[in-house]
């Protein structure tokens, strides 16, 4: 049946307020005005960052919404203006924004486009309109994309053609967890062949920091979590030795220095804990070492350090999406996949049907999974 230029109507796992389980809802998602694109979502993966705007940790967020940013999926028609994909093309919708034309775009340093909602989310479209509503209520968006439904839409800038052979259960991790893991080893920190590493928190994330860190030639990469039981899939994955911090009685970045004569090049945290940020910047080496911030920290978080822990000569770091440009980089990185040149296979431990969403994150929240993928 052709759906054209009509309202479809499907599930949508919905947000109604903080605190509550996700709702499956019949919901109407109308058709895509000028530049935008109505998507037909495969696969689509749990991250932290969903959890925490269920838990009411991100302040200002607009509820009710849908949330989920790592997806894949078919497009099922697209707005007038529309150039860069057409309908049946396989797609990955982007939560980092690439309009090409803004300062953040045009920056060679700067992955960051000046349209993306990311830290500032809406809610809403970039005419500020929202495509959903359920029970004649509109339902808000979540950092442009909503991929936890069958149908979204999105702005032309937050979306991508990958490659016609992609598997799009696993392409579904380059829309999030891998992209941001991996390219804060190979982009942010630009980790060197023989280098010293160490990766805290191996979710996901922290697990795909090690693949990069890996691919890019370190020497030592160690793996730091409470949860021992993830030291085999990180081991599997590329670390050279596992340190459960729960088990040393000195604070964890005195044994990583003891380990690595006086401290690492690079150290990642990939938590959001604002004091494994400060552990991980102790664990770098004084004269040149380098943390860099991956993990999504509650917003209303600060940080807090001496300054004289970067007079000598280290340096902190962030990046969002692993500071690749997204439009340019992810079908280079759907192209890597199909090419083996690294797996992400390895990285998804519970594949569910999309109604068993709930199960999904209670299985983040204890611990027992490293990505959940969502099938429809």
């Amino acid at each position: 049946m052709d759906t054209t230029g009509k309202v479809i109507k499907c599930k949508a796992a919905v947000l109604w307020e903080p605190h509550q389980p996700l709702k499956i809802e019949e919901i109407e998602v109308a058709p895509p005005k000028a530049h935008e694109v109505r998507i037909k979502i495969i696969a689509t993966g749990i991250c932290r960052s969903d959890d925490h705007i269920i838990e009411g940790l991100i302040q200002d967020s607009k509820y009710p919404l849908i949330l989920g940013h790592e997806a894949a999926g078919i497009v099922e028609s697209v707005g007038d203006g529309v150039t860069t994909v057409k309908p049946g093309d396989k797609v990955i919708p982007l939560f980092v924004a690439q309009c090409g034309e803004c300062r953040g775009c045009v920056e060679p340093k700067s992955n960051m486009c000046c349209k993306a909602q990311v830290g500032q989310a809406s809610g809403l479209m970039l005419d500020n309109t929202s495509r959903f509503t359920c029970k004649g209520k509109l339902i808000h968006n979540f950092i442009s994309t909503s991929t936890f439904t069958e149908y979204t839409v999105v702005d032309e800038i937050n979306v991508v053609k990958i490659h016609d052979d992609a598997p799009l259960d696993e392409a579904c991790l380059i829309g999030c967890g891998f992209s941001t893991g991996y390219g804060s080893a190979v982009n942010a920190a630009k980790v060197e062949p023989g280098s010293t590493c160490a990766v805290f928190g191996l979710g996901g994330i922290g697990l795909s920091v090690i693949i990069g860190c890996k691919v890019a030639g370190a020497s030592r990469i160690i793996a730091v979590d409470v949860n021992s039981k993830k030291f085999a899939k990180a081991k599997e994955l590329g670390a050279t030795e596992c340190v459960n911090p729960k088990e040393h009685e000195n604070p964890i970045h005195e044994v990583i220095q003891k380990m690595t004569n006086g401290g690492v090049h690079y150290a990642f945290e990939c938590i959001g804990n604002t004091d494994i940020m400060v552990s991980a910047l102790l664990s770098s080496h004084f004269s040149c070492g380098t943390a860099v911030m991956v993990g999504v920290a509650p917003s209303d978080s600060t940080l807090s350090f001496s300054p004289l822990l970067l007079l000598t000569g280290r340096t902190v770091k962030g990046a969002i999406f692993g500071g690749f440009k997204s439009k340019d980089c992810v079908p280079e990185l759907v192209s890597d996949l199909i090419a083996k040149k690294f797996k992400v296979d390895g990285l998804v431990t519970h594949k569910l049907p999309f109604h068993e969403i709930n199960k999904g994150f209670d299985l983040l929240r204890k611990g027992e999974s490293i990505r959940t993928v969502l099938e429809f």
